[in-house]
């Protein structure tokens, strides 16, 4: 069992207090938002770093930080990705360290894909391409699970690969179900009426219209068909990793999740959180990733099961995830653990927790409104009035993006009244 270890108060960082101007390396990420900008302004703040950040259409945010710079691939797809990375490359000092970053799967694909070149121009910190396969194939994932005796939802997997429509027998769990595609990948590419990144079903009717639509759309792969985990956002944990290079994980950080966004294109992420020490998922965190040989952050999202409170793990994704900032917040930086791997070579104190802190992107009244639970909801108006982060709201940032927070707040509010009105006891 890993015993945490307390992280001291967090304190405000960033390039005036006290670091040295210049830290001898660049930093490159692929992407745009949220999760990027997360990234972006934890190196901004550890290190004073500007980073470069290569997206094709990157949001205004992107191009009116402090944290960034904004590289626009001159041709869209890998070749033109991959054309702007060596391009970037080329044009730095020789000798000149650079770290190459992303946040998104398709890109963590990518750059597994082409470690063999990129690693020539940069230091890369991402697991190889069978251990992405491994991990992003859902399937793939619960037999890994069931190999180290670790918790997962019952699950039967449906098999579109013969280019024939598969059917499913009595399942071995009641409706409703979560239906999910086992990569997302193949999913991503097919046109589909009701096309949704994650798919709640009530009955048999709804299973049949689905697979019919999925088969009729040209969907040939892997579905994954789960027992739906009763509780709301509430019963949501998120653990985030990072084991470096030589086979230490040095950051396993958790939170309990208090609401998550309820869009169908952002279903499932995080809006708000707590940080909170699940020890033995935290554990059993360490060991997946040991098992696989994996490089670089890892993000896991895990469901407690009111019926046993038993703690579900669902994925282990091949990044760092959308929701980082909370451990930066919290006062362990995500930009010292791979600095400390990639530039200095050397492994940290391993920290495991973090000292309870509120993560939010929605408005802390918004907020009160879907967590009804009393404990919880006198835990919020606690941790609230500690200690409160918010990414996008950087002191250091100008009037434009403080103004951009607010509007995100707002645009929040909106959303959650369309999508999401009232709290219910499934999150559905």
């Amino acid at each position: 069992m890993v015993r945490p270890l307390r992280m001291p108060r967090p304190r405000r960082t960033g390039p005036s207090a006290g670091h040295p101007p210049g830290p001898g390396f660049d930093v490159v990420m692929i992407g745009s938002g949220l999760g990027i900008y997360a990234l972006t302004r934890a190196f901004h703040e550890e290190y004073g770093v500007v980073s470069t950040v290569v997206a094709a259409n990157a949001p205004a945010p992107m191009h009116r930080s402090i944290t960034c710079t904004v590289h626009e691939p001159s041709a869209g797809g890998d070749e033109g990705r991959l054309a702007a990375l060596l391009e970037i490359a080329g044009a730095r000092p020789a000798g000149r360290p650079a770290l190459l970053l992303c946040n998104n799967d398709a890109h963590v694909e990518f750059i597994a894909r082409h470690a063999e070149v990129l690693g020539e121009h940069y230091l890369i910190r991402v697991p190889d391409l069978p251990t992405v396969n491994l991990l992003a194939d859902k399937a793939s994932f619960a037999e890994l699970c069931q190999q180290h005796r670790i918790s997962i939802p019952e699950t039967v997997v449906v098999d579109f690969r013969a280019g024939q429509l598969p059917a499913v027998g009595e399942l071995p769990f009641d409706f409703p179900v979560v239906a999910k595609p086992a990569v997302g990948g193949p999913h991503a590419q097919i046109r589909m009426p009701g096309k949704k990144k994650v798919y709640f079903l009530q009955d048999r009717t709804e299973l049949k219209d689905l697979l019919d639509r999925l088969h009729t759309a040209g969907f040939r792969d892997r579905f994954v068909l789960q027992e739906l985990i009763p509780g709301d956002d509430t019963a949501m944990r998120s653990i985030t990793a990072y084991r470096d290079a030589r086979g230490t994980v040095s950051l396993l950080a958790s939170a309990t999740v208090l609401l998550e966004e309820h869009t169908p294109e952002a279903l499932g992420r995080p809006a708000a959180m707590i940080t909170k020490d699940f020890p033995e998922q935290l554990e059993q965190a360490r060991i997946l990733l040991d098992a696989t040989g994996y490089v670089g952050f890892a993000n896991v999202d895990i469901k407690e099961d009111p019926r046993d409170r038993s703690q579900r793990f669902l994925e282990i994704n091949p990044r760092i995830g959308r929701n980082n900032y909370y451990v930066t917040g919290a006062g362990a930086n995500v930009a010292r653990f791979m600095v400390e791997d990639a530039i200095h070579g050397r492994t940290p104190t391993p920290v495991v927790g973090l000292p309870s802190i509120l993560y939010s992107i929605v408005p802390t009244w918004l907020l009160r409104r879907y967590v009804l639970d009393p404990a919880q909801r006198a835990q919020l108006r606690e941790v609230a009035r500690r200690r409160t982060v918010n990414p996008w709201d950087y002191p250091a940032e100008g009037l434009w993006m403080r103004g951009y927070a607010q509007a995100v707040r707002l645009n929040h509010v909106r959303k959650f009244r369309k999508h999401y009105p009232k709290p219910s006891a499934t999150g559905f």
